[in-house]
């Protein structure tokens, strides 16, 4: 089949998202697939272009805005010229963060009839949501953490959450702009740096404890991975540079827990809407009480990225996992008779 690969943006994961781009359009290939590579900042790359931005690593800190104004300064409109994007089968969205992953470009596709993977514009804008997600959790009985939006005192936050608490972005991943506050002084500091990133800001009470996470395959649980910071939190540095946390496999756990984090992963999948495939964080606390952190949409799809690692571990190796991939999103489009 023919497909468009969609990765870059502008958004502060947009270098995640070239990182994700350019192992998707590598294992499609080897799954024999043709792959027009397309930054939506820019427009399609040419081969030369190709080579440059998708060798490229990623840095130990997100881009800063100066960097990311001058991409929006581009071609903004890459997307919606449609150069590329001619006689595509399927669009394979590695975009992470802002109008990528928030239902934006999904509901641009879904009005050009366009096929594409994952979730419809709005349960992909509702996932990224994390307040109206963990409200939809609590609704269907899934456990997560105890939050507040900003604004909320320094009395209330003690009151009602305690400190430590997590101060990120209401709309944002790989932790940008993300927190942990230990007292009560820090707390402004934290709520600033996180409305750099978007204008709602949660706090939520820290939860210390294994993390751990699932992926979901075509409405089916996959492996259940352990994921150890060098670090108290799986930050953005940790997340994307070697070393920076040992991740494992399927996790070392009872197999009765292994069942109900699958079980709480695929619950979430379905609490908020989703399809064709996601990933559920989970902290383990010392008590054994298993807390939902977020559900991911669009997660990182490098061969190493946690998804693929889910997916090897339950015996679908990375190239199948995004010939899969997209072969749900055809099913998707033909069951709704047109595009997503």
């Amino acid at each position: 089949m023919r497909v468009a690969v969609l990765f870059g943006g502008t958004s502060a994961e947009r270098d995640v998202s070239i990182a994700s781009g350019g192992q998707v359009v590598k294992a499609l290939r080897e799954a024999g697939h043709e792959v027009v590579p397309i930054d939506t900042a820019r427009g399609a790359l040419s081969p030369a272009e190709e080579q440059r931005l998708l060798s490229a690593g990623v840095a130990p800190a997100p881009p800063g805005e100066d960097a990311l104004a001058m991409v929006r300064g581009g071609s903004q409109g890459a997307l919606l010229s449609g150069a590329g994007m001619n006689d595509v089968d399927v669009v394979f969205l590695t975009l992470h963060g802002g109008t990528g992953e928030d239902g934006t470009i999904q509901a641009l596709l879904d009005m050009a009839g366009v096929a594409y993977v994952g979730s419809g514009h709005a349960a992909s804008a509702v996932a990224m949501d994390k307040d109206l997600s963990k409200r939809l959790f609590r609704a269907a009985g899934i456990p997560t953490a105890d939050w507040l939006m900003a604004p909320a005192d320094p009395a209330r936050v003690e009151a009602e959450l305690g400190f430590p608490v997590v101060v990120k972005p209401n709309r944002q991943g790989s932790t940008v702009g993300l927190t942990v506050v230990k007292h009560a002084g820090e707390l402004q500091a934290a709520v600033d740096e996180a409305f750099r990133y978007d204008h709602e800001v949660m706090l939520e009470r820290f939860v210390p404890g294994r993390e751990l996470t699932c992926g979901v395959l075509a409405d089916q649980a996959l492996a259940v991975g352990e994921i150890v910071p060098r670090g108290e939190i799986f930050d953005y540095e940790s997340k994307y540079q070697h070393g920076g946390a040992e991740e494992i496999f399927p996790a070392d756990l009872p197999p009765e827990l292994t069942e109900t984090i699958r079980d709480l992963s695929l619950r979430a999948h379905r609490a908020l809407k989703l399809e064709g495939f996601s990933r559920a964080d989970f902290r383990l606390d010392g008590s054994g009480n298993l807390w939902c952190l977020e559900v991911n949409t669009l997660p990182g799809m490098t061969a190493t990225s946690l998804l693929p690692q889910s997916a090897a571990a339950a015996g679908i190796p990375f190239p199948e996992l995004c010939d899969r991939i997209c072969r749900l999103a055809l099913e998707r489009a033909a069951r709704k008779g047109g595009g997503g």
